[in-house]
């Protein structure tokens, strides 16, 4: 199988190139994996990088510190279980305007669309536990590559999640 070049920037405005290219972290190359499971029978998992919390029993997301350091972005995730209605979120963060959002989250987490897949048995399953991080990691990428992300990659591993889709904010 041939190696995938990820193009880091190819959806990042141009002037922010300097600042993401002054981080630490290099691109890598990935050799793409082939299914091991057909969609029909995968359990899908979706992450947001929308901020979204549930508002009555989880924290929001640490924007009182982003706005003290600008460079830094709230590495921890929420778990978002597929009940989950419109009344129970919110979002948090400083770089989205969550109007939309607060209107229907299922633009930024697609609930409803992923149910009739299930439903009409495009896909197997949507996960009982979905995902949502603040996107914008600034200088606390370090601290989701090595924590959260593989606290994660366990969660989704233990879920049996065969596919996990990110829908971007």
């Amino acid at each position: 199988m041939s190696e995938l070049r990820i193009d880091s920037y190819k959806f990042v405005p141009r002037s922010m190139w300097p600042m993401f290219k002054a981080f630490p972290q290099q691109a890598e190359t990935v050799k793409p994996a082939g299914p091991t499971v057909l969609l029909p029978r995968a359990k899908v998992a979706l992450l947001t990088s929308q901020g979204l919390y549930l508002k009555h029993s989880q924290p929001s997301f640490d924007i009182e510190r982003e706005r003290r350091d600008p460079l830094w972005g709230d590495p921890t995730f929420r778990i978002i279980a597929r009940g989950t209605t419109q009344d129970e979120i919110d979002a948090a963060h400083l770089h989205i305007n969550p109007d939309d959002v607060l209107t229907d989250f299922n633009i930024c987490l697609p609930f409803r669309a992923f149910t009739e897949l299930e439903k009409r048995g495009e896909i197997g399953a949507l996960a009982t536990n979905n995902y949502s991080f603040m996107g914008y990691q600034g200088q606390s990428a370090d601290e989701w590559r090595d924590r959260y992300g593989p606290e994660l990659a366990h969660r989704l591993h233990d879920d049996q999640v065969n596919l996990l889709i990110l829908a971007p904010s």
